[in-house]
């Protein structure tokens, strides 16, 4: 009985994960905007939760861009990116589609990436406002009120 008033907070709790560590990566591309060669990076949120859930995926190894390797790096003297989604399964970064090309090989739009961080910042905050709500219903629900 009780695990099943719970899952709702499961699953918001797995999603407010991958919000936070999408957050970051964001925040990378958006650090790394003038960085000659970098390739943004992103995560499919629905394969992400997908996994997450224990549900199956297609695929969640990111393929290597052109001129860059398996790992993730575009040069073999380059450090390859480590997720922090050790707790939801293996990395779902993808890369970013690069709409607007640069001379300098970077494929970071400011202006998408500023979009994305606003939305995923709003997206945030309401699961942890669902996630609160929910705990106060199962309190009051505990203490009969």
């Amino acid at each position: 009985m009780f695990a099943n008033m719970t899952n709702g907070l499961d699953f918001q709790s797995k999603a407010l994960v991958l919000r936070a560590d999408r957050q970051r990566i964001i925040a990378s591309n958006i650090a790394n905007a003038d960085t000659p060669g970098y390739v943004g990076r992103d995560i499919n949120f629905k394969e992400a939760m997908n996994t997450a859930m224990g549900g199956n995926s297609l695929s969640l190894t990111p393929s290597a861009p052109t001129g860059g390797t398996a790992d993730g790096t575009t040069h073999a003297r380059h450090i390859a990116l480590q997720s922090t989604m050790g707790s939801l399964g293996a990395s779902p970064l993808d890369y970013t589609t690069q709409i607007q090309p640069a001379m300098d090989g970077n494929s970071v739009d400011l202006d998408r990436e500023r979009a994305n961080f606003v939305d995923n910042s709003v997206r945030y905050e309401a699961t942890l406002r669902f996630i609160n709500g929910q705990s106060k219903a199962i309190l009051s629900a505990i203490q009969g009120q």
